[in-house]
């Protein structure tokens, strides 16, 4: 069992957190107390980097849907990044992966669209 690490960062798009370890029942309310401290501004974008998650249960993909709805509540959208391929696999079968953006990496969820001014 790896512990939970999270990660804050800025970009251009809005906050990225940095998810690490293992989300799981015993660990997602420290995802959920991040969220909760995090000032979503409209029309942000919150992107959860999960390059180092390494384990995902029932519970942390509950924790991802409550900062879907967290996102929505503030006007903001939301992306996953780097997810790992047992939990894409996961997200896929239950059919997450058509709620959530998800993009191979970082540097892709925080990129500018094209056609927007900066």
């Amino acid at each position: 069992m790896s512990a939970l690490t999270i990660s804050f960062r800025d970009a251009a798009t809005g906050p990225v957190l940095e998810i690490t370890g293992d989300l799981d029942y015993a660990t997602a309310p420290e995802l959920r107390t991040a969220l909760g401290n995090l000032s979503l501004k409209a029309g942000e974008l919150l992107v959860l980097d999960l390059a180092g998650l390494e384990f995902c249960d029932s519970s942390g993909i509950t924790t991802l849907l409550a900062a879907r709805n967290l996102a929505m509540e503030q006007s903001s959208g939301i992306a996953l990044a780097a997810v790992p391929a047992n939990t894409a696999r996961i997200l896929r079968i239950v059919g997450l992966d058509r709620v959530f953006t998800i993009h191979p990496d970082t540097a892709t969820a925080t990129a500018p669209s094209p056609g927007l001014s900066p």
